[in-house]
C-alpha cells in the first residue's frame, strides 16, 4: 500500500460501465448515488474535484462496422454529455455545486470548455464536469482525461474502476495475474498494459502526470485515495 498527501486538485474518472452497476447499461441510480456522496466528502474536506465519464453504458461505436467512425466517436461523445448531465444532477442532489462543459456549443445544456472558466469554478468550490470529450474523433476519453488534467494542473488522475488496480494479465481471464502496488508510466507503455489508452500514457509521461487506478466498488475508495491512501495501484512519473 503506498500512502501519500493529501491531494488539492484531481481528475476523477469514471467509466460509463461502472456507474451503470450491475444492470451494465444506462445509469444505476444507488451507484452515482454512492459515488456522489464520497466525493462530497472530499469536496467538504478541501479537494478540488473535476470529473470524466466516458460513455460506454449507451454506446461503443467501434465495435460497429456499420457506421463511419468519424459519426460514431460523435455519438459517443453525446452519450458522454448525458452521463455528466445525469452525473453533475446526482452530485447536486446531494448537496454539491456543479457545472458542465464540453468542447463544443451546447446551447444552454452545458459551459464551452475553457481552462480560466474551469479552474475558476474549481476555485468557487464547484465540480467540474469534462464531457464531450477533446470534441474530436479518434481521441478516447482516457486522452480527453489525460489532457484535462494537464491542462488544469491537476495532483493526479484518479481512474474508478471495476477491478482494484493495474495487474500484469487480465486477471479475469488469468487466475495467476500479480497486482502491482506502484508502477510507472513508462513500464506501462513498456508492457502494453492498457491501463489507459496510448494516446493518454504518452501525453501523461510528457507532463509528468501520475495516476491511480483503483475499484469503485470498495467501500470508500474515492475517499481514501483522494486523501492519502492508494488502495489501488499508483502509476509513477519515474
Amino acid at each position: 500500500m503506498v500512502i501519500m498527501a493529501k491531494f488539492k486538485r484531481v481528475l476523477l474518472k469514471f467509466s460509463g460501465e461502472a456507474l451503470a452497476g450491475d444492470k451494465k447499461q444506462g445509469f444505476d441510480e444507488a451507484t452515482c448515488m454512492a459515488v456522489a456522496e464520497q466525493v462530497k466528502k472530499i469536496v467538504d474536506d478541501g479537494v478540488q474535484v473535476a470529473v470524466v465519464i466516458g460513455g460506454g453504458n449507451f454506446w461503443r461505436g467501434r465495435s460497429s462496422n456499420t457506421i463511419d467512425r468519424v459519426k460514431a466517436d460523435q455519438i459517443g461523445m453525446l452519450a458522454t454529455v448525458m452521463n455528466c448531465i445525469y452525473v453533475s444532477e446526482i452530485f447536486r442532489y446531494v448537496g454539491m455545486s456543479t457545472e458542465v462543459f464540453t468542447p463544443f456549443e451546447c446551447g444552454d445544456i452545458a459551459e464551452l470548455f475553457s481552462k480560466d472558466r474551469s479552474v475558476d469554478a474549481l476555485n468557487e468550490g464547484k465540480v467540474i464536469f469534462l464531457a464531450g470529450g477533446t470534441g474530436h474523433p479518434y481521441f478516447s476519453t482516457d486522452t480527453a482525461t489525460a489532457l484535462r488534467a494537464i491542462e488544469l494542473d491537476c495532483d493526479v488522475i484518479m481512474m474508478a474502476k471495476n477491478i482494484d488496480g493495474v495487474y500484469n494479465a487480465d486477471p479475469a481471464k488469468d487466475p495467476s495475474a500479480v497486482k502491482y502496488d506502484k508502477i510507472s508510466l513508462k513500464e506501462v507503455y513498456d508492457k502494453n498494459l492498457k491501463v489507459i489508452d496510448l494516446t493518454a500514457t504518452c501525453l501523461c509521461m510528457e507532463n509528468s502526470m501520475p495516476l491511480l487506478v483503483f475499484s469503485l466498488n470498495e467501500k470508500d475508495s474515492i475517499i481514501n485515495n483522494a486523501t492519502g491512501e492508494c488502495t489501488g495501484t499508483m502509476v509513477t512519473c519515474d
